[in-house]
């Protein structure tokens, strides 16, 4: 009797070839979903253009310093398009928007001109943002009432969404009577690819700088900043001391950063605590 046995299956090179190709594609797209999730670093429309944060001119700095002024427009300047309506509380309406607006003076007594943000994202992290910020609208009540205190009340936000990340910053200027002016400011960042806070430290790896190098760079700027303030002490000004060696300069413990398509801005608001005007900004 005679047996035929099947016949041994032979792949061709042709059909190897699409086996590894396939292979290889499963492979990359795995990669670039962990990349995605843990670095948010690229787009589903392909690779976003290599930021250019940490890569400024002596020049570009000092222009951002002066200009800071400038950017706090009361509005969400980038807000990444549709892709964020599924974050909302309220889809018809930006990511941040003023909640509260008010414009009013009068003579002897207040002068008034806030704008007071909303972040409009579900989560409970945020929603403790929102409780946060309403200090600032509670604040309006006790400057309406005062007599004959030319107070002077004002408050500006500025916000974008980059990468995935929401930055919101708000600063607030209060001058009471015969009070020191105070200006306050406060930035909130939050990681809307991971519905989590985000912390410098994290932007940083994001951003690929290296912490020991915007250490030192915010070490020398403090440290610049003093001699300009002892200077001014020996002409007989009043000045606001800065303790170089304070841990409160340690990247760890900066939490007042702000950041957009081409810059971040780390701020050191003494007015936070105490009442003054006086604050650091540091720019790359």
């Amino acid at each position: 009797m005679k047996v035929t046995l099947p016949e041994e299956k032979v792949f061709n090179k042709k059909q190897v070839a699409i086996y590894v190709t396939i292979i290889l594609i499963c492979i990359i797209s795995v990669i670039i979903a962990f990349y995605v999730q843990f670095y948010a670093r690229i787009d589903i429309f392909g690779v976003e253009p290599e930021s250019e944060i940490g890569k400024k001119t002596q020049e570009q700095i000092e222009e951002l310093q002066a200009g800071f002024d400038q950017i706090f427009t009361n509005s969400i300047e980038v807000e990444e398009g549709e892709r964020q309506d599924n974050k909302k509380i309220e889809t018809d309406k930006p990511l941040v928007y003023t909640k509260t607006e008010k414009k009013e003076n009068k003579l002897n007594n207040y002068d008034i001109d806030v704008h007071i943000p909303y972040i409009n994202v579900d989560n409970k992290i945020v929603e403790k943002y929102n409780k946060e910020i309403e200090a600032f609208e509670s604040k309006i009540n006790s400057v309406l009432e005062s007599k004959n205190n030319n107070s002077i009340y004002t408050v500006e936000y500025v916000s974008n969404v980059q990468n995935g990340i929401l930055s919101l910053m708000i600063r607030s200027n209060l001058k009471e009577g015969n009070n020191t002016q105070r200006v306050i400011l406060k930035t909130y960042n939050y990681d809307l690819r991971n519905n989590k806070e985000i912390s410098l430290e994290e932007v940083l790896r994001i951003e690929e700088i290296e912490e020991s190098v915007l250490q030192q760079k915010i070490k020398d700027e403090i440290t610049a900043e003093q001699k300009k303030v002892e200077d001014l002490k020996n002409l007989g000004y009043r000045i606001y001391s800065r303790d170089v060696a304070s841990s409160r300069y340690n990247i760890e413990n900066s939490n007042v950063f702000y950041l957009t398509s081409n810059a971040l801005y780390i701020v050191y608001a003494y007015g936070n605590e105490t009442f003054t005007n006086e604050m650091d900004l540091v720019v790359i």
